[in-house]
């Protein structure tokens, strides 16, 4: 079952309507395929034209759809051969961030990403998706063990941010987001990051600082939740639309401004609605790009990524 969002009301109705034509024809043997069929047709076209024109603070509740496709499932449909790698040999196991060697068609790569969870158990078990300071310091090491095996990184970065709680702080979070995003910028093996979801504040930097940048269509990445920033310029967080539509978190106003490098399209309706079709699009585009970067040498790599990111705004 499909979880609606408030804006797809009109299409639930619709498609409410016939699954009860469906039960109809069913239990009385009643013909009414065509107006099944008539309803399906409508049904297709309001889905398509209502995410055709969709605002930033819809693209948000999109972004964060509770069916909406996670790192595991990624994993599942566009990679193999995942192999995990835990721990950070200073405190523990963040189940938050994730990662390991993995197989996108024939290339072998180190695949991380955050990982939300798709119940209340395993969002719990995950954190939610926000990293803790040992989850950082695991991507660390993972990267640097990728540029010792020179294998290109790719990261799948879904987070709202990285974790706020003053356990985290005291363990040190600040100075680990510092050392990912370093990491992330020294590598000299080609690294691909991809927006899936959210994509929040250092939290997200810190996985995505990366020679190409893609986003998903109906993804969002900004400093700071919408909800925050209403909260701070206008104390209170019912403003969160008009946030969203001054900072230009989605996809398509980032491609604008050359904060990322290429839009990955997904399935009429968002990747919740064919998450399979949404991995093999996100797939296919991380191929190409792992390939363009190939054959490019270390330095090459360091300077090509620093200047991208000194480029923006400039």
């Amino acid at each position: 079952m499909i979880s609606y969002l408030d804006f797809e009301k009109p299409v639930a109705a619709l498609e409410e309507r016939i699954t009860q034509l469906r039960s109809v024809n069913a239990l009385h043997d009643v013909d009414v395929a065509s107006e099944i069929g008539r309803l399906e047709t409508k049904s297709i076209d309001l889905l398509a034209s209502t995410y055709a024109s969709l605002t930033p603070w819809q693209k948000t509740q999109v972004a964060r759809h509770p069916q909406r496709p996670h790192f595991r499932d990624y994993v599942a449909q566009a990679f193999t051969d995942f192999v995990p790698l835990g721990g950070d040999r200073l405190y523990g196991d963040d189940l938050a961030i994730m990662g390991g060697f993995a197989r996108l068609g024939g290339r072998r790569v180190m695949l991380l990403g955050h990982e939300k969870g798709n119940d209340t158990q395993s969002r719990i078990r995950h954190n939610f998706g926000m990293g803790k300071p040992e989850g950082y310091r695991k991507a660390i090491r993972l990267m640097e063990m990728a540029s010792r095996f020179g294998l290109p990184v790719v990261t799948l970065v879904d987070t709202s941010g990285a974790f706020p709680g003053i356990e985290a702080e005291e363990r040190g979070q600040a100075e680990a987001i510092a050392r990912a995003t370093e990491a992330c910028l020294a590598l000299e093996v080609p690294m691909i990051a991809a927006i899936v979801g959210e994509g929040g504040s250092g939290g997200a930097v810190a996985l995505a600082s990366a020679n190409r940048v893609l986003m998903m269509e109906h993804a969002v990445y900004s400093v700071i939740s919408p909800e925050g920033c209403a909260s701070i310029l206008w104390r209170t967080s019912d403003k969160a639309a008009d946030a969203a539509q001054a900072m230009k978190v989605t996809a398509q106003d980032l491609k604008r401004i050359n904060v990322i490098d290429r839009i990955v399209k997904e399935p009429v309706g968002g990747a919740h609605r064919d998450p399979a079709a949404a991995a093999r699009m996100l797939g296919t585009a991380l191929g190409e790009e792992i390939d363009g970067l190939a054959g490019k040498s270390g330095q090459q790599l360091v300077t090509a990524r620093e200047a991208r990111f000194l480029a923006i705004g400039g």
